[in-house]
């Protein structure tokens, strides 16, 4: 089964004074984005990093919970921070790193230990940090409560 999914971005003007509006396929939601919010204050709009830190913690939460339930645990919660990082110098901007943080409370069926295990086994089929994995850090930890 092949599927897809588009996003489309509407840009007015310039890099530094200009803006985009950036519209899911789906309309599931519309954002605005700036150049210069984009690498400093963010003030309600988005950015490219902050879409793909969304779209790492979503896949790597859904990975997470289809392991938890083969493994037969459960959580009252699981929840996934992704945090995007990246440095802007002379040569541009170029993202290096992706720091996901997966918080489980409630845990049955597993022990702690066993949660950071297949956390960081469930890293290695998460298609985003595949994706991403050729050109970027990847940093998995966990914590239960």
């Amino acid at each position: 089964m092949t599927f897809s999914r588009s996003t489309t971005i509407n840009w007015q003007g310039s890099i530094m004074e200009g803006a985009g509006t950036l519209t899911a396929g789906t309309g599931a939601f519309t954002q605005k984005v700036t150049f210069p919010r984009r690498i400093g204050e963010p003030e309600g709009t988005t950015s490219p990093e902050e879409l793909i830190a969304a779209a790492h913690a979503t896949c790597f939460a859904m990975v997470v919970t289809g392991a938890l339930g083969r493994a037969n645990a459960t959580t009252r919660s699981t929840s996934v921070k992704c945090t995007v990082t990246a440095d802007k110098g002379d040569a541009g901007i170029k993202i290096v790193s992706s720091k996901l943080e997966a918080t489980a409370e409630g845990l049955t069926g597993l022990d702690a230990a066993g949660f950071d295990k297949l956390v960081k086994e469930a890293d290695a089929k998460c298609p985003v940090s595949n994706l991403l994995r050729s050109g970027l850090s990847i940093e998995v930890s966990t914590k239960v409560s």
